[in-house]
C-alpha cells in the first residue's frame, strides 16, 4: 500500500491534509495526500499542541497486519535526513492511545508509542539512499490505530554524517541539542539549511536533560561564527553555550532504543574574549572512552582560533539507556569547558529491502 512521491530537493507531506500550502514560517513548500493516499482517513486532531497547518488533521491507517507505505524518491547513494511526525491530539470516548511499527524500507525504525495527547513525536533517521526511491511505511498497532502526521525528505551535504558502516547501518537520531539556547523555540528551517530540528536545552521532559553541574552557566554572542565543517550546525546554535564556571559541565538523559552503538557529535566554539593569559582546556570524563576521554579539547587551539568551529566526532561508541556525560576543566585552564550543541544517533542495521512485486497497490505523484 503505497504513495509514491518523487523530489530533487526537500519533500514536505502534510498527511491527512487537504491541500497544499507554503507555510509561512518557515516558507516551505507542503503538499498533501489528500487524494493520492486512498487508505486510511483524513482526521481532525482535537487539542493540538502545535499551531501549525500541517498538524490541524493526521491520517489513521486500517488496524490490520499491512504495511501503510509513502515512497519517496532519491537519488542512490546520495545521503539524506528522513523525518516522520505524530500529533495524535486527545482520545475518543473508547479509544486508546495507539502504539505501532514505523519502517523504514525493512528496516524497523521505531516503535511509536503516544502517551501525550499534547505532544509531537519526532522519528528522524539519517541514511545513504540504497536506491532510487525510499519506503516509510506505518503497520502493527498492538493498541489503537497507525497514524502519521507529517513526513519530511531532506537531502543533506555530500561530506555530512559519512559513516564506515553506512552500507550496513542507518543513524537513528536519539538527541540534537542546542545548548545555551534563549527559549524553547527549535532552530531550523531557514536558520538550518537542511532543515534539522536543533531542540533547546530549556524543553524540560522526565529524565532528559537533568543533573546540571553547579556553575552552569548560559552565554550567546552575535559574533559570526565560521562553521564550515562536515556537519555544518546552523551559525545560530553556534552563537549560544553553556559553560561550566565552576569546571565542569554535566547533564544526565535518557536515550531512546538504546544501549547500542553511537556515532556522538560535539560541536565547540569559543564565543568569549579570553585574555591573552587565559585558557579554556578540558576533557570528557564521563563517559570514560580511552580514545576519547585521553585528549584535551582546547578549542581555539583546535579550531584554530575563536568563533570558529571545531567538531570532535565519536565515531562507534556504546552507549547505555541513561546517558551521563560530563566535561572536566584541566588543571592548567583558567576557564571551564564549554559546550554549544551535540547530537547522538543510533547505528540501526539496515534490512534486506523487499521486492517490490510483492505489493499488490501503488499510488503515484510526482512532485516537481
Amino acid at each position: 500500500m503505497r504513495l509514491l512521491i518523487w523530489g530533487a530537493e526537500f519533500i514536505s507531506i502534510d498527511c491527512g491534509g487537504t491541500s497544499n500550502y507554503t507555510d509561512k514560517r518557515t516558507g516551505l513548500s507542503w503538499i498533501s495526500d489528500s487524494g493520492m493516499m486512498k487508505h486510511g482517513k483524513s482526521v481532525l486532531v482535537q487539542n493540538r499542541s502545535e499551531n501549525k497547518v500541517q498538524y490541524q488533521r493526521r491520517r489513521d491507517f486500517p488496524i490490520d497486519s499491512r504495511k501503510y507505505c509513502y515512497t519517496l524518491g532519491s537519488e542512490q547513494r546520495r545521503r539524506y535526513l528522513v523525518r516522520a511526525t505524530f500529533q495524535y491530539g486527545i482520545l475518543d470516548d473508547g479509544d486508546t492511545y495507539p502504539q505501532f511499527q514505523l519502517y523504514l524500507d525493512a528496516t524497523k525504525w521505531a516503535t511509536v508509542s503516544i502517551y501525550d495527547a499534547t505532544r509531537t513525536y519526532v522519528k528522524e533517521m539519517i541514511f545513504r539512499a540504497p536506491s532510487n526511491s525510499v519506503d516509510v511505511c506505518v503497520c502493527c498497532a498492538t493498541t489503537g490505530s497507525p497514524f502519521i502526521s507529517t513526513l519530511e525528505l531532506r537531502p543533506l551535504n555530500l561530506s555530512m554524517y559519512a559513516t564506515d558502516f553506512e552500507s550496513s547501518f542507518f543513524l537513528k537520531v536519539a538527541a540534537r541539542i542546542n545548548f545555551g539556547a534563549p527559549s524553547e523555540d527549535v532552530v531550523r528551517y531557514p536558520d538550518d539549511p537542511y532543515d534539522r530540528i536543533w531542540e533547546s536545552d530549556l524543553v524540560k521532559r522526565q529524565n532528559y536533560l537533568v543533573g546540571v553541574a553547579p556553575g552552569t552557566e548560559r552565554i550567546n554572542t552575535t559574533k559570526k561564527i565560521e562553521i564550515e565543517t562536515r556537519e555544518y550546525p546552523p551559525v545560530k546554535v553556534m552563537q549560544t553555550a553553556v559553560v561550566g564556571t565552576k569546571g565542569a559541565l554535566s547533564y544526565r538523559l535518557n536515550l531512546e532504543d538504546f544501549p547500542g552503538n553511537a556515532r556522538a557529535y560535539a560541536y565547540f566554539a569559543e564565543i568569549e574574549d579570553l585574555a591573552n593569559n587565559e585558557t579554556r582546556k578540558f576533557k570528557l570524563e564521563q563517559p570514560y572512552i580511552a580514545d576519547y576521554s585521553n585528549a584535551v579539547v582546547n578549542i581555539a587551539e583546535n579550531a584554530n582560533g575563536t568563533y570558529t568551529l571545531y567538531e570532535p566526532s565519536y565515531m562507534n561508541v556504546s552507549l547505555e539507556f541513561v546517558l551521563s556525560f560530563s566535561f572536566v576543566k584541566t588543571r592548567d585552564s583558567t576557564q571551564g569547558p564549554i559546550l554549544n550543541a551535540m547530537e547522538i544517533s543510533k547505528y540501526v542495521q539496515i534490512a534486506s529491502k523487499t521486492d517490490r512485486q510483492d505489493c499488490k497497490f501503488l499510488i503515484s505523484f510526482y512532485n516537481v
